[in-house]
């Protein structure tokens, strides 16, 4: 499936328009700036963009107050249909971001309830005790997210609730092309309310594709036939930085293991996960990462193992930002989009994952592990491709039976010889397809 294929963009749109945090109802028309990134989006190799909350929000676009209109402070419903017409012209699919645990207070059907008490028609879509009271003095208690109660819980063994959502992703659909759904909090939705929603978009679009956000637990949870394609790999994303920051390969190539090995009791051996090095709720790996070299060098892994790549904006030329100083530095806007050296590498291996069935759809194995150096196996019926990661200050020789003296690197084009061991340089990086 085209999901399966594809490398994926993640963008903040609130962030990347550089709008005001509380919004002040003003129409402005940011959002458009997108067409003008699909040239690099292009060069980038890029085939997906994940939009993270686009729809009228009180402030951070998770406390949703209209599931149907794009936010002011983006631009309009037609602005939106435009840029996802652009994208799709240019061969690129849209995936937006389905925030169904929870709305926002200025969600019209909280704010009749506010307003109306017992005699409301929406008052069963929350969780609400009329004899209680919340923080912000409102004669009512309602359930929040993890105790977040400007995010008010939906009750999603509501008919109400449930048709009015998923009638929500229908009009997205219709309106906007939209190929599938990142799932906030997936975690904490109700499932069967995930079956319906496979269910219903499977019927409205065949390949619409949904992923779950996933925190921790087990994956098959959400993700299974019925429900989520995929969901986030946050096991691994922690296992990639430490690895890194602790000169200890091991960690990470121990989760790949466990997740993807050719053991029975291997996890989620043929499943295809979500995975990242940063996002909009995480430090940016440029941020995270103690040393610099070390950012070509965990995009290589990034691309060679099991599971579907996601970029998020602005890291492909290695942007900053940490979440100690709050979420916007997180989620900037930046002017245009930049290009370096570091660019360069990431997109050869978009290209290599996007061409590469090994990288794609390969099984998975270690030929070579230490703590500072190793050598990782895709392969797949007609096509090879290891991963050798050196993260030591001086070039090493990885000996493993190679069944083969000769490689291309797909990241630098290079022809490798590794007849005798394979030297992989300092700070080095290989993705070699042998022939």
């Amino acid at each position: 499936m085209w999901y399966e294929e594809s490398v994926y963009y993640q963008i903040y749109p609130l962030g990347f328009v550089g709008a005001p945090y509380q919004n002040d109802g003003v129409e402005r028309h940011g959002i458009l700036a997108v067409r003008d990134w699909i040239p690099h989006l292009t060069k980038l190799g890029i085939n997906a963009v994940i939009f993270n909350p686009v729809f009228e929000s009180d402030t951070h676009g998770y406390n949703t107050r209209d599931y149907r209109l794009i936010d002011k402070r983006l631009g309009s419903n037609e602005d939106f249909a435009e840029v996802c017409k652009s994208l799709h012209d240019a061969g690129i699919r849209v995936l937006l971001d389905g925030v169904f645990n929870h709305a926002g207070r200025g969600f019209f059907a909280f704010q009749d309830v506010l307003q109306k008490r017992w005699d409301s028609e929406y008052k069963d879509w929350f969780h609400i005790n009329f004899d209680g009271n919340d923080g912000y003095n409102d004669g009512l208690w309602y359930e929040g997210w993890e105790g977040n109660f400007d995010l008010v819980k939906l009750n999603l063994r509501n008919e109400a609730v449930v048709n009015y959502l998923l009638e929500s992703v229908k009009y997205w659909i219709d309106t906007f092309g939209i190929d599938g759904l990142r799932l906030d909090v997936a975690y904490m939705v109700d499932r069967d309310f995930l079956k319906r929603l496979r269910s219903a978009t499977a019927s409205w679009k065949e390949d619409f594709f949904l992923y779950g956000e996933m925190l921790h637990g087990d994956y098959k949870q959400i993700m299974n036939p019925e429900m989520c394609h995929s969901v986030t790999n946050y096991e691994c994303y922690k296992g990639l930085y430490s690895s890194f920051n602790s000169a200890n390969l091991f960690e990470i190539v121990h989760s790949l293991k466990r997740q993807f090995g050719p053991e029975p009791w291997c996890l989620y051996t043929g499943m295809k996960l979500m995975n990242f090095v940063d996002n909009h709720d995480v430090t940016r790996v440029a941020s995270i990462l103690q040393n610099p070299a070390h950012l070509p060098l965990i995009h290589a892994m990034l691309f060679g193992m099991p599971g579907m790549p996601i970029l998020y904006y602005g890291s492909e030329w290695g942007a900053t930002g940490d979440k100690s100083a709050g979420d916007p530095a997180l989620r900037p806007h930046f002017d245009k989009p930049e290009w370096n050296e570091l660019t360069d590498q990431i997109a050869a291996m978009v290209k290599a994952r996007r061409e590469s069935r090994a990288l794609a759809y390969g099984s998975f194995k270690d030929l070579v592990l230490q703590n500072r150096f190793c050598v990782l196996e895709r392969e797949t019926d007609g096509d090879r491709v290891m991963i050798a990661v050196n993260m030591d200050d001086h070039e090493v020789t990885a000996h493993f039976d190679a069944r083969a003296g000769r490689a291309r690197d797909l990241i630098s084009g290079e022809t490798i010889d590794f007849g005798g061991g394979l030297r992989i340089p300092s700070m080095g990086a290989y993705l070699l397809q042998p022939y």
